[in-house]
């Protein structure tokens, strides 16, 4: 468990909505400060809430050094970094004969290799500190076959080797890393997704294409937001110290390995 005797830090990325936001407020709900990092400025405004004690890092995490320039940001402002949430993600919907260049290369570009740039800017200040935690958020995705939706799949494989590669890096410097798999969500990329995923198989009753994937979950509902981010601030803030390398799954079921 980590220590909150004296104030902590920690860096959320894709915290402009969705899950990232719900990260990072319940973070701050724990007393920990918090550097917010996304593409939508005015999505970073709505998650801090005009409250004290939050860094806004609004820009492109795929841009040459910009996973150095975030790190070296929060020491700036508060001389440490203790957690990393490795939440901003992508997803593009394209069947597998009619893939294109462009949508792989945005995929892997924010879901690998800003990720890993930016497990490495701060593994290298936690490993000068002697401590800290690195949450990757992967997917279910990473391992089921997916024709429509193979970029994202693949990119969520490469999140999990990274993990673990990081986590063995990492494990003599007293650094834990790990992942979530979070489930089925209510949230704008998973709708979004589910909607073009019905659209190019064909389904135009899009309620009854989204009741028949609910179907799907062994527990029979979807994943609150909530409830995933508290998951990622289990692992962020209270899992055991001997965790790591570890992937987490919290998708009712889904992803029973």
């Amino acid at each position: 468990m980590i220590d909150t005797t004296e104030e902590r830090t920690a860096l959320v990325t894709g915290a402009g909505g969705g899950m990232g936001r719900e990260i990072a407020r319940q973070l701050r709900d724990r007393g920990i400060r918090v550097a917010i990092a996304d593409l939508d400025a005015a999505g970073l405004v709505e998650t801090a809430g005009g409250g004290e004690g939050v860094l806004h890092l609004a820009g492109d995490l795929t841009r040459d050094g910009a996973a150095d320039d975030a790190v070296a940001a929060v020491l700036a402002r508060w001389g440490r970094i203790d957690v990393l949430v490795n939440n901003a993600g992508y997803g593009a919907i394209e069947p597998f004969l009619a893939m294109t260049r462009k949508a792989w290369d945005r995929t892997l570009g924010i879901n690998v290799t800003a990720l890993a740039m930016l497990t490495a800017a701060a593994g290298r200040a936690m490993k000068d500190a002697g401590r800290g935690r690195i949450v990757n958020i992967t997917s279910p995705a990473s391992r089921m076959a997916l024709p429509n939706y193979v970029a994202y799949a693949a990119s969520k494989a490469a999140v999990d080797a990274i993990t673990r590669a990081a986590a063995v890096a990492l494990a003599p410097h007293g650094v834990l890393v790990n992942a979530l798999a979070p489930g089925m969500m209510d949230t704008e990329m998973q709708r979004s997704t589910e909607a073009t995923i019905a659209e190019i198989e064909g389904r135009t009753d899009v309620a009854a294409f989204l009741a028949e994937r609910t179907r799907r979950i062994p527990l029979g509902r979807r994943a609150e937001v909530a409830e995933i981010a508290a998951s990622v601030v289990w692992l962020a803030l209270d899992a055991p110290d001997y965790m790591t390398a570890e992937r987490l799954n919290m998708s009712g079921g889904l992803d029973k390995d």
